[in-house]
């Protein structure tokens, strides 16, 4: 048996990792070294991108893997729960962070048997979309509320939501911002000669929630007063939205404006942002509930970088948005107020210095993964 530190966390995934949760790696690995980390999860993907010590795969160990395969898939929960548990013990934790409010739920009988304290993370589509769908999830979380000991949220919006319409008590809630690795992001200026394009990054699935085609609608209009060039990271999270998007281009004549590279790299996404001048994220409440519930980390990451950002007044990105100050935003679904934005970072050229000085200073201030890491190390502390 490991000899553990003073706080020992397991962390509880799905699957470590997707390519587009760089926020859940960054919590992982900037947590100070007073905690001793363990990922727990199902399955593991991108290890090459997100590896970290101490990485437990139920799919690599074939005892798990034999129950996987003589159980229903109705029962593999509980094999979970049982590897769970294993793990907790074999290492002596004392801290489970359940990261998703629908994992946190699937957990608390792991919790309760392992004798950990739990922390549950909600990010978003747990939040609103998963209890519009499924109304059985007003009760579960009613449940996870009863037995959790601290729920975290990335922004106030969120906290909000889910303190009246989810039922946690309020005090059992805290705000923890999400932290970008600012050491990393080095903080460029950018600027623009009216004689060349205007160059506008997207970077998001293709989901109803990011907004894409409200994008598309403004940079239409836009390419009529300046000359533009569109680059889209990111594919289809829905391929209904991906043929939306490919209408709009479409329709307004920008296919030889517009270069779509598809789902990338983390490191990819950084080398486009320093090419381009704008980053472009409007993002919507989408018809089935789907929203971010606190705010895309890709926006904080690209006004790190000293790029000028159009979004909107949507869930938490206000928190690191601040209209005139720190960026632009504009009400859901309103590609007038998008076009007006982006045109008033055309005409008002000389105020890109102020606003993006003023975007890093708030993000080193209160989304630094480094000081989002003690934070968190003090909220496993203090359950201890």
């Amino acid at each position: 048996m490991a000899e553990a530190l003073q706080t020992c966390v397991i962390h509880s995934f799905p699957k470590w990792l997707a390519q587009t949760q760089t926020w859940l790696y960054n919590q992982v690995r900037y947590l100070p070294e007073t905690i001793e980390n363990h990922v727990v999860c199902e399955k593991t993907s991108n290890l090459e991108q997100f590896r970290v010590p101490n990485i437990h795969c139920m799919s690599d160990i074939s005892r798990w893997n034999l129950l996987r395969k003589k159980f229903p898939h109705k029962l593999f929960a509980s094999t979970y729960s049982e590897y769970l548990i294993s793990q907790a013990q074999q290492y002596d934790a004392n801290i489970l962070h359940s990261h998703f409010g629908y994992i946190g739920w699937a957990n608390l009988r792991a919790a309760k048997k392992a004798g950990l304290k739990h922390v549950v993370t909600f990010y978003g589509l747990d939040v609103t979309y998963l209890p519009k769908a499924f109304f059985l999830w007003y009760s579960r979380y009613r449940e996870l509320f009863k037995h959790v000991d601290r729920v975290l949220c990335e922004g106030p919006f969120m906290a909000k939501t889910v303190v009246q319409k989810l039922g946690c008590p309020e005090e059992k809630i805290i705000v923890q911002h999400l932290g970008v690795t600012l050491d990393t992001i080095p903080f460029k200026l950018r600027t623009w000669d009216d004689n060349s394009p205007l160059k506008i990054l997207i970077a998001a699935s293709f989901r109803e929630k990011k907004g894409i085609p409200y994008a598309l609608e403004a940079l239409g209009r836009l390419q009529k007063d300046v000359p533009i060039e569109i680059t889209i990271i990111g594919d289809a999270g829905s391929k209904s939205e991906k043929d939306k998007i490919l209408a709009i281009i479409k329709k307004y004549k920008m296919e030889s404006k517009t270069t779509m590279l598809g789902y990338r790299p983390f490191s990819v996404l950084f080398e486009e942002a320093y090419k381009h001048h704008i980053f472009l994220s409007p993002s919507v409440t989408a018809k089935d509930g789907d929203t971010e519930g606190g705010a895309p980390v890709s926006v904080i990451e690209m006004a790190a970088t000293g790029m000028p950002v159009v979004s909107s007044q949507h869930c938490d990105i206000p928190e690191i948005i601040k209209h005139g100050k720190t960026g632009l935003l504009s009400k859901e679904r309103d590609v007038d107020e998008i076009f007006e934005n982006l045109m008033w970072l055309v005409n008002n050229k000389t105020e890109w210095v102020t606003i993006a000085k003023a975007a890093r200073q708030h993000i080193e201030s209160e989304f630094n993964a480094t000081v989002q890491g003690k934070k968190l190390a003090s909220i496993y502390e203090e359950l201890t």
